[in-house]
């Protein structure tokens, strides 16, 4: 990273850890859920790291995490939440290597760039539990480059509503009265 660009954008290695528990149907035969991160991890795909029963946790994949001066509402969002938070986005994988059929793509500390994520309904996306040191961090860039605006209500348009006279339809159809009129108003002719 430049010396000119340190000021504005942060990054560091984090780590997706991502469990496999068996499934609850026939039809679903194992269930793939990331369920924490590792602040500074080395690179590893899909390494096992404990194994309960049927349960396993793999660390599935270390991304680069990236801090933007851009995005620091999204983090506020994020670190506010009731469990603090990060996000894990995974996509398919289309190398079939992983064991799972996923591979992570992301890891996000912006609640807005993870709702874009959901948008497409192809990710697996799931906010975990923050570790102190990471929000730590993250709160220090957001508290160098956050500048709350103060909320300004906007004034309404003076719109004149007297100059004509609305819901009366088309000029150029020929009608008796308003087009807003109760059906029952409307004098039927006599029959002789």
């Amino acid at each position: 990273m430049s010396s000119r660009t340190g000021h504005w954008r942060r990054e560091l290695q984090v780590g997706a850890v991502v469990r496999r528990s068996p499934g609850v149907t026939r039809w679903v035969r194992e269930i793939w859920k990331p369920v924490a991160v590792i602040p500074g991890a080395p690179e590893a795909f899909w390494k096992e790291l404990v194994r309960e029963g049927e349960v396993v946790d793999y660390h599935a994949g270390t991304v680069t995490m990236e801090l933007f001066r851009a995005d620091v509402e999204g983090y506020l969002v994020s670190l506010n939440m009731a469990t603090p938070s990060v996000w894990i986005v995974m996509d398919r994988d289309v190398t079939s290597q992983s064991p799972s059929g996923w591979v992570v793509s992301t890891v996000t500390a912006s609640a807005h760039e993870a709702l874009d994520s959901l948008d497409s309904g192809e990710s697996i996306v799931e906010a975990v539990p923050i570790p102190e040191s990471l929000a730590a961090w993250i709160m220090e860039f957001v508290d160098m480059h956050y500048i709350e605006e103060p909320f300004k209500k906007r004034r309404r348009d003076e719109v004149r509503v007297d100059g004509s006279e609305d819901a009366k339809g088309d000029p150029r159809i020929r009608q008796q009265s308003d087009v807003y009129r109760a059906p029952a108003n409307i004098k039927k002719p006599r029959l002789q």
